[in-house]
């Protein structure tokens, strides 16, 4: 199990190719289907695989969330996906996935570890609204493989924006509208329902219209209905839409596919290209600088974004919220 990651920091190389590696796993048999189903998730957000040390109990917390390990001297949650699920238990979920990403590490229970898959991020889909519906906005990208066997992605922000309590209205305190925001147009391209909702409430706060997208494909497709009624009105397309808010893993098209789109367009011109992603690893910032991102902001901080796309969209001096250092 130790050598299921080993050679993880040479697949950061995928980056940038539209392609992705995903850690399979089963978690029991869904009680409603009576079948054993296979999940994924990206190997960029997994630290380590690894028997499940002894779990520390903690008081009040939410249902799914079993308790605490010490890895390392750190202490980390720990939540049984399976139990988040509703997948009954056949066996112990004595394996456990640790995932680090925007800052933060927590360790997930499942019943079983496959393989590693490498795909394309054109074969991850969309997964259709009865699915959806089935696993309550949990699974962010399908894909079918050999016999029939669907692979689910899950969202894991989700499962985390459950699973840990805060005061929501805290995130978005002191965000103020910006002045004659109804001039300004945004365009967010996320696959997580919790991201997405979270970059609403955003710009919602800043005043600025917006269209939203599920993956860099439909964001590409709004984008050059855009360009072609710039052109139809003989304006510029930095007339009529403001910026670019993209996060990196999504099915079809991923978000350094789209900013290259973008930046090979001399259309859009003057319009930046923000990466918003959890994904928060300077490895991924200096991909994003490679193909032409303007700035990089970790997700869920919305405070941070606000500030980041008033600097952006006015022109204001300020330093940028997070710049890379592109000598590294």
């Amino acid at each position: 199990m130790s050598d299921l990651l080993k050679n993880i920091d040479a697949r950061t190389r995928l980056a940038g190719t539209n392609k992705l590696e995903i850690l399979l796993f089963t978690l029991g048999v869904d009680q409603r289907t009576n079948r054993r189903e296979t999940f994924g998730i990206n190997v960029f957000k997994v630290r380590e695989v690894m028997r499940t040390p002894a779990i520390t109990a903690a008081p009040e917390m939410p249902e799914a969330v079993e308790g605490m390990v010490s890895l390392r001297g750190v202490l980390v949650p720990v939540v049984d996906l399976g139990k988040y699920v509703g997948v009954g238990q056949e066996s112990a979920r004595d394996i456990m996935i640790v995932t680090e990403y925007n800052g933060h590490t927590q360790g997930f229970l499942v019943e079983a570890v496959d393989t590693i898959l490498r795909l394309d991020w054109a074969q991850m889909r969309v997964p259709p609204e009865m699915l959806t519906a089935h696993m309550g906005g949990l699974v962010t990208a399908v894909t079918e493989l050999p016999g029939n066997k669907l692979v689910m992605l899950l969202d894991v922000e989700k499962v985390l924006s459950e699973t840990t309590r805060y005061d929501d209205s805290l995130l978005f305190k002191d965000i103020e509208p910006i002045d004659n925001a109804d001039r300004y147009m945004v365009v967010f391209a996320d696959d997580s329902s919790v991201a997405r909702k979270q970059i609403m409430q955003t710009l919602d706060r800043i005043g600025i219209k917006y269209t939203g997208a599920v993956n860099g494909r439909q964001a590409w497709e709004e984008l050059k209905k855009i360009a072609n009624a710039a052109e139809a009105s003989g304006r510029k397309v930095s007339d009529m839409l403001s910026l670019v808010l993209t996060d990196v893993e999504m099915p079809e098209m991923d978000g350094y596919i789209l900013t290259r789109h973008i930046k090979s367009d001399l259309r859009f011109e003057g319009v930046p290209v923000v990466m918003h992603s959890s994904l928060s690893g300077m490895s991924n910032q200096q991909l994003g600088i490679s193909v032409g991102v303007d700035e990089y902001v970790p997700k869920f901080e919305p405070q941070r974004l606000a500030k980041t796309l008033r600097r952006l969209i006015l022109g204001e001096k300020d330093a940028p919220s997070a710049a890379p250092d592109k000598k590294k």
